[in-house]
């Protein structure tokens, strides 16, 4: 088990995507991710990415390109979208940065009764992100 005293975060949520480069360049630009690590494979003259990391806050995603090969690969083959929570210190900020870049915004900006503010978006692959201020503690 990882220690739970910071440092590193103990989960990776991890997305294969059919176009992997554009859903970094979406990441990136529309909901502020900022790119750790990208290892891409040239093979047959395609650029695959072979693994990416990008991080927001103390979190981090794991990516890489669907079909090329191997167990994980071929677990997630008829694998749906996915949900992915982020927490954000600015939820409106946030959001009005995804509506810039043309994101698909599926719930605008809502004060939820347990608390939190939070937003909910569609990436170009049919993944569903919210963002939003609940930061639930772990206790150990």
């Amino acid at each position: 088990m990882a220690s739970m005293d910071g440092g590193r975060p103990s989960i990776y949520p991890t997305l294969l995507y059919a176009d992997a480069k554009a859903a970094i360049r979406q990441l990136t630009e529309a909901f502020g991710f900022t790119e750790a690590s990208v290892y891409e494979s040239d093979e047959n003259g395609v650029g695959t990415v072979l693994h990416a990391e990008l991080v927001q806050g103390n979190g981090a995603v794991m990516l890489g390109s669907k079909g090329r090969g191997g167990v994980f690969d071929s677990a997630m083959k008829d694998a749906g979208p996915t949900g992915v929570y982020v927490v954000v210190d600015d939820v409106d900020t946030h959001h009005q940065r995804a509506v810039d870049h043309g994101a698909e915004i599926l719930m605008p900006p809502t004060d939820q009764d347990y608390g939190s503010r939070d937003y909910m978006a569609r990436d170009l692959e049919g993944n569903i992100w919210s963002f939003g201020t609940y930061a639930p503690e772990i206790r150990a």
